[in-house]
């Protein structure tokens, strides 16, 4: 009822581990895998080592959680011994990469890959460090990256782009033009939210991103205006935490389903719990396929 091939690769379910949650810790993806997730993603991985930002870089706010973590990192290159393990991963792994120029994002596929994840995310989008660009908010950057990084590697290439710009579609075209396999969307929404009493910003950086339930809506926009502007397939990603909000991403035409802030939100096993409430939901609508959802 719920598997679903995406690039090429079959999952038992649409529902995928999103970006930043588990970190890179075998133990941890596997920990969600166990719990239902179809795929997992690790938090991405950058050039060179990064601290991140100081604390405070998480608090949870109304319908959400409010974050700047600052992308912290070991480096590529000094986690040989953690991309070996890899291998051991129950599901399929997708590795979220970054960087600050199109060398890097090159450099790191060509040392991953011969890790074999099952995808490459580009995480061309991340509003929170202060070095390099956010290429996903111009649509010839972005072309200009997918190209080059697309000429490195036969693993399926998925960018993933921001809500915070204007042109969402245009960006999503030049992903398509340029050889992207698939599209992840959306990372976080951009904000800065001032303590009311302290009249100081609640995190450390100053602004941040908002992810969980209070941003679906804008989630389901934007999906919806990238389903009209390519045929590449789409992980949709932004407030999912129910059965009834993974259908809705669907039918608003992803064909996978990424929950980050819902496993904070409702625990680990928020995979399983998703999966039993859509199959609950297909059957009640008489649906026997996850494909006869997708819009």
């Amino acid at each position: 009822m719920l598997k679903q091939n995406f690039c090429e690769i079959e999952l038992q379910n649409p529902l995928v581990l999103a970006s930043g949650i588990f970190g890179t810790s075998v133990e941890l993806l596997n920990r969600a895998a166990s719990n239902g997730a179809g795929a997992v993603t690790i938090k991405s991985i950058g050039p060179v080592e990064r601290e991140g930002n100081p604390n405070p870089t998480v608090v949870e706010i109304e319908k959400g959680l409010y974050n700047a973590v600052g992308l912290p990192t070991p480096g590529y290159l000094n986690m040989d011994e953690e991309l070996k393990q890899w291998k051991d991963i129950n599901v399929p792994l997708i590795a979220s990469i970054y960087g600050s120029s199109i060398e890097d994002y090159v450099n790191i596929t060509e040392h991953i890959q011969k890790f074999k994840p099952a995808i490459i995310e580009l995480n061309i989008s991340c509003p929170n460090k202060d070095d390099g660009m956010v290429f996903a908010k111009s649509p010839g950057l972005t072309k200009d990256l997918v190209k080059a990084v697309k000429s490195t590697t036969d693993i399926p290439i998925m960018p993933k782009l921001t809500p915070n710009c204007d042109n969402i579609s245009q960006v999503a075209i030049a992903c398509e033009a340029a050889g992207a396999d698939a599209i992840c969307a959306i990372n976080t929404v951009q904000k800065e939210i001032i303590h009311p009493k302290l009249k100081a910003p609640l995190l450390s950086y100053g602004k941040g991103g908002i992810s969980g339930p209070v941003i679906r809506e804008i989630a389901l926009e934007k999906v919806r205006e990238i389903r009209d502007a390519v045929e590449i397939p789409i992980l949709g990603v932004g407030g999912v935490t129910y059965g009834k909000g993974a259908i809705e991403m669907i039918k608003a035409g992803a064909s996978l389903v990424g929950i980050g802030s819902g496993v904070y939100l409702r625990g680990i096993d928020v995979f399983e719990k998703v999966t039993n409430e859509m199959k609950d939901i297909m059957k009640k609508e008489g649906i026997g396929s996850i494909n006869e959802l997708k819009g």
